[in-house]
């Protein structure tokens, strides 16, 4: 197993890093000499995190772009190049989350939901993989590492969280997969996967910017705002810190480490889904360990649908 040394000079290119784990992996990388290329889609946020980055004496680019679209993750390559060549490491993070009962999802929000957290990685894949290949390819001692943002809802199917869902389970298939292939052509360049429970990070309040064409033109559904509600309380009350997340994603990335949990403790219904799979059994209640949970969730559907 071959060890990546993140070093002074090296390039890191991170999305959605105005804010949260983004944020927290870009300080990192200042800490350690790397030159960063960070975009977001908050361009405020955006100009806040390049001043503060700068300010640790990194040096910077910032593109602000919509991961979702195929042509600011080009620009996002071209800006990276142009400024200091192929990047080492690529962390595809940008992500937003959305719940409610599955059947509600409009049109617009599966295709807010799927374009970022899906279509992003997709295109930070499609468009960052060959560069690295054709690097590494010129210099036998190149290394690179890709770090796609998934979440325990890759490895989990919480109710009253379908898109969100959704899309996490396919980033965790496109990253083992993505392993795979790397591995069949090449040494020198490795990918992980990030999967974290409930970390305070501001997802829960990613529908800020939902772009206009993207927005449902009606009220919340009730099931909708008590998704809000509950994935509210969960995320500001999450005990691991972006900044934690941020070293154990490092870590893996310099030890090769494919799964990177922030919530060890999560398998265990890991476990559970698994082996409902393997013995073809019906799937385990998810609240079973938190029966008043489970029963408080019943109860406020059931009264909201009348």
């Amino acid at each position: 197993m071959s060890i990546m040394n993140l070093k002074a000079g090296q390039t890191a290119v991170i999305t959605g890093a105005g804010s949260g784990f983004g944020l927290e992996l870009a300080r990192l990388g200042a800490s350690k000499g790397l030159n960063l290329v960070i975009a977001d889609v908050q361009q405020d946020a955006l100009d806040a995190a390049k001043a503060e980055l700068t300010g640790l004496g990194a040096k910077v680019v910032a593109l602000r772009g919509d991961v979702s679209r195929a042509a600011d993750v080009e620009a996002l390559a071209t800006a990276c190049q142009e400024n200091f060549g192929v990047p080492h490491l690529v962390i595809n993070n940008a992500g937003v989350a959305h719940g409610g009962l599955i059947w509600e999802h409009t049109t617009s929000d599966w295709e807010w939901v799927l374009g970022v957290n899906l279509w992003g990685v997709i295109h930070g894949v499609r468009v960052f993989t060959p560069l690295m290949l054709a690097a590494a390819r010129k210099d036998p001692a190149w290394q690179g590492h890709i770090v796609n943002v998934a979440s325990m809802a890759g490895l989990l199917n919480s109710p009253n969280m379908g898109a969100y869902n959704v899309s996490k389970h396919a980033v965790v298939s496109l990253t083992e997969t993505l392993y795979q292939d790397l591995a069949l052509v090449t040494d020198q360049v490795h990918a992980s996967v990030l999967c974290p429970y409930f970390v305070p990070t501001g997802i829960h309040q990613s529908h800020r910017n939902r772009p206009a064409e993207l927005r449902s033109g009606g009220k919340p559904t009730p099931s909708q705002m008590i998704a809000q509600a509950m994935s509210t309380k969960a995320v500001t009350s999450g005990r691991v810190s972006a900044t934690d997340v941020a070293q154990l994603v490092f870590n893996a990335v310099e030890q090769n480490h494919f799964y990177v949990y922030s919530h060890p403790q999560a398998l265990g219904m890991v476990q559970t889904r698994l082996e409902d799979v393997v013995q073809a059994r019906n799937p385990t209640d998810p609240f079973a360990g938190k029966p008043e949970l489970g029963e408080s969730l019943r109860k406020a559907l059931r009264e909201a649908m009348g």
